[in-house]
């Protein structure tokens, strides 16, 4: 795929203008693709368009990362090195991975794309394609999925809550005054609830740290995070396991 293709790129600065979203989040988005180049303009465009974006180069990886994490949604090359795109979204149905899935794929045939439809995936989009197009496309899954109400909109561990949309946490009740930062990092616990997470996780999934600085971040909102959370008369929920990491239990 050539990406001088007016197809593919003519129409990236208007692809790219701001719009308005109705979302109170980051959108999380895993793009699985083995074609270098595409992969790169990809992954460039998505977080000039504001989304948070994971990158696979085959399904092993794509496979991993998607188990290992909840993401808004999958844009999912048919074509990968080490098995059909397919058989990789068919195996994550069957894990349990239910994010909407945007097909990419240079099979052309209406047969390829009803194939592509009925196994799993919840939109299709041909190469080479508009930039725009895809936006689009991809909008419109996310949109219809917190229409439907296909993914969680909040999470309870204990007698604490998180109202995912309006970006709220509360315990026993009691709305909790957290920071935009300590809040990703407590939804961050609550998914992983009862499993350790170690500092350098904490590093790459909350602060997009790819190596480990020399720094106390981490401890620093941890420590914030715990004054706010575990107030005097409660049940501590966050706990560190030293020379280890943190595990939030309720």
């Amino acid at each position: 795929m050539n990406l001088n293709d007016d197809l593919f790129i003519g129409e990236r600065r208007n692809a790219l203008k701001p719009r308005r979203m109705d979302y109170h989040r980051v959108m999380r988005l895993l793009l699985v693709e083995d074609e270098l180049e595409i992969q790169h303009f990809l992954e460039t465009s998505l977080k000039e368009a504001g989304y948070e974006v994971d990158v696979a180069g085959d399904g092993s990886t794509a496979e991993s990362h998607a188990s290992a994490r909840v993401y808004d949604a999958l844009i999912v090359d048919l074509g990968l090195p080490d098995q059909d795109g397919i058989d990789l979204i068919l195996r994550l149905r069957r894990l349990g991975v239910s994010s909407p899935v945007l097909i990419l794929s240079a099979r052309r045939s209406v047969d390829d794309r009803v194939a592509g439809l009925e196994q799993g995936g919840d939109d299709y989009l041909t190469k080479p394609f508009a930039l725009a197009e895809l936006l689009a496309r991809l909008r419109n899954l996310l949109k219809r999925n917190a229409a439907a109400g296909a993914g969680p909109t909040g999470l309870q561990v204990g007698d604490l809550e998180l109202d995912l949309l309006k970006r709220r946490a509360s315990r026993g009740g009691e709305l909790l005054n957290l920071s935009p930062q300590e809040f990703v990092l407590l939804e961050y616990l609550c998914r992983h609830a009862g499993r350790v997470v170690t500092r350098s996780m904490l590093l790459s999934e909350v602060w997009g740290m790819r190596i480990q600085p020399d720094t106390n971040v981490v401890d620093v909102h941890i420590y914030r995070l715990r004054g706010k959370v575990d107030t005097e008369g409660r049940e501590p929920l966050i706990k560190t396991l030293r020379g280890v990491g943190y595990v939030l239990k309720g």
